[in-house]
């Protein structure tokens, strides 16, 4: 019995530590030395944890369309921060000022989002606060 109990007690700290590690950092993903602000229409939004995601078609200069995913904080203080669940659906006009992903794809940390209705919501993770210059 108490061979069952410090199994399962050290394979939840297994967890916990995994969980941790897989969680990133600003920092770690995202370059606060490239700002990006992109215009662009919805195509799909992910309200899970521990990240919302936004995707949107942007316009490039030569009339092309690029694909973009742009992470945001979590739903919970996506709330607190003043948006709802339905805040954005597909087909909708944004803008989104955020950062650029290290790796130089189209992904991005998403600070702010201007919503169809333009109103101006903080979307970025706790950590991502002081990073907006």
């Amino acid at each position: 019995m108490l061979k069952d109990r410090v199994s399962r007690i050290t394979t939840l700290g297994v967890l916990a530590a995994v969980s941790v590690f897989a969680h990133h950092s600003f920092s770690a993903e995202f370059d606060d030395k490239k700002p990006v602000t992109l215009k662009g229409s919805v195509t799909k939004v992910e309200w899970t944890n521990p990240h919302a995601w936004v995707y949107i078609d942007v316009k490039d200069e030569k009339g092309g369309v690029e694909h973009w995913q742009c992470e945001s904080g979590p739903p919970n203080m996506l709330v607190r921060s003043g948006w709802r669940k339905d805040s954005l659906k597909p087909g909708d006009a944004v803008t989104i000022n955020g950062f650029r992903a290290k790796d130089g794809t189209n992904t991005m940390s998403a600070h702010d989002i201007i919503l169809p209705d333009g109103k101006k919501v903080f979307s970025g993770s706790a950590e991502d606060v002081g990073s907006r210059k």
